[in-house]
């Protein structure tokens, strides 16, 4: 069972158009890169898919001239599929494991521009670290990230209902039963998380249980791929900070508590792969005077979020039944996962072709220290955005920052339905993604 991603519509662009750079997707293992290139093949006459974990033999191939034609052929008569210009889809995935295949996409867009081609990799991030500026200006890097909010309503068949939720605005607010149903669904996708197969199954299934055996089994291979990462870096030391990444969400990074027996360094370079493997996002502290956000940033200031909601409940084992049957949403703020989520979804729900980093503000000061969650630009505008898992909730340093940084306009995101009041606008939780 395929389910649709935002992302196909960029692929099928991409398809369409006569010249193409060779897209490379980039991405964290099991969030559904090979299913999503599999499903734009149907588009195409022809499709060869070349594993080349799989496929070792073809290695060999890569060994010598680079020459696209060249490689084609070989590649053809290899697999006996015939590979054309404008009809063949040619997938290169876990790339990661042959250099030499990265090192050729650059000359397929100078020689054979018209073929289609697709690289992935689940560990791409590491092969592409020691070969800097391989291809630059000559293929074009695509994000995908576990699947989105939206992207879970639509997979169970609620677009009807995700239309409505992306109709609405702080002016334009929903129908009460609308509110209530989207946030029933949303605490089920923040239990369920956005990793492809666990949807999967719920949409098959509707059992929450199944679903959990499938996050474990996900939690076991991602401990299992620590082993691959860097072999000069042990993998109870990479264990230890992963999980203290766990621990520490929604707080300042502490790297002291992320490795007893490990100094500064070590636990940032363990950090600095988890963040390459797309396993953790960053969340920067910046002064945000102006525009852009990145250009004061304080690196010794830091967040650290787990790319997905699911799989952190199940680390954390946090009881679920609670969640489900309780009508207090503050419950679903075991360990400021609402705050987890709406980075989460700031990040799908930006553009594919780039990264999006995530920034927060803080103030320290004696007796007045102030946090702002997160901080956006939109239409060369700085916004702050305070999230709340209930209703309530003060926003002392939501206006410190207005006042402080001349800003005219911030962003409530919590359980309550949309509307404003004086300068703030306030967007429910399932609807984070309706603020880019």
């Amino acid at each position: 069972m395929y389910i649709k991603r935002q992302i196909d519509r960029e692929l099928a662009t991409w398809r369409n158009s006569p010249k193409n750079k060779p897209i490379l997707l980039r991405g964290a293992r099991q969030v559904g890169k090979t299913e999503t290139i599999r499903q734009l093949s149907k588009q195409f006459d022809n499709y060869l898919e070349i594993n080349f974990e799989e496929n070792l033999h073809v290695h060999s191939v890569f060994s010598g001239n680079l020459s696209p034609n060249e490689l084609c052929e070989n590649l053809s008569a290899i697999f006996n599929v015939s590979i054309q210009s404008g009809k063949t889809l040619l997938f290169f995935d876990e790339i990661q494991t042959c250099i030499p295949a990265i090192r050729s996409l650059r000359f397929f867009y100078e020689k054979m521009p018209e073929l289609h081609i697709v690289a992935a990799g689940s560990l791409l991030e590491f092969a592409l670290s020691e070969i800097p500026s391989f291809g630059v200006g000559r293929i074009r890097s695509m994000f995908l990230y576990p699947m989105s909010f939206d992207e879970f309503l639509s997979a169970c068949d609620e677009n009807l209902l995700l239309a409505k939720k992306n109709d609405a605005s702080p002016e334009n607010p929903l129908n009460i039963a609308l509110h209530s149903k989207l946030l029933n669904y949303l605490k089920k996708f923040i239990i369920l998380g956005g990793m492809p197969e666990a949807i999967s199954t719920y949409v098959k299934t509707k059992d929450i249980n199944l679903c959990n055996q499938v996050l474990d089994d996900l939690i076991f291979s991602l401990n299992d791929d620590f082993r691959k990462y860097k072999k000069l870096i042990p993998v109870s030391r990479i264990k230890e900070v992963f999980d203290s990444v766990v621990m520490q969400s929604g707080n300042k990074f502490v790297y002291s508590k992320a490795a007893i027996q490990s100094n500064h360094k070590q636990v940032k370079e363990a950090l600095e792969l988890l963040i390459m493997a797309g396993l953790v996002y960053p969340v920067k502290h910046t002064a945000a005077n102006g525009l852009p956000l990145g250009a004061e940033v304080n690196p010794k200031k830091q967040k650290m979020i787990l790319y997905d909601t699911g799989i952190f409940l199940r680390i954390l084992s946090i009881d679920i039944s609670d969640v489900l049957i309780s009508n207090d949403f503050n419950i679903i703020n075991k360990g400021n996962i609402a705050e987890q989520f709406v980075g989460l979804e700031l990040i799908k729900a930006a553009s594919c072709y780039k990264k999006h980093d995530l920034y927060y503000w803080h103030r320290e000061a004696k007796n007045s220290n102030a946090e702002v969650d997160y901080l956006i630009s939109k239409n060369n505008e700085i916004f702050p955005i305070e999230v709340k898992a209930g209703t309530k909730g003060s926003m002392q340093s939501m206006y410190l920052f207005l006042q402080e940084k001349k800003r005219k306009k911030g962003i409530r995101i919590s359980a309550e339905n949309f509307s404003h009041f004086n300068n703030i606008d306030v967007y429910p939780l399932y609807a984070a993604s309706n603020i880019l």
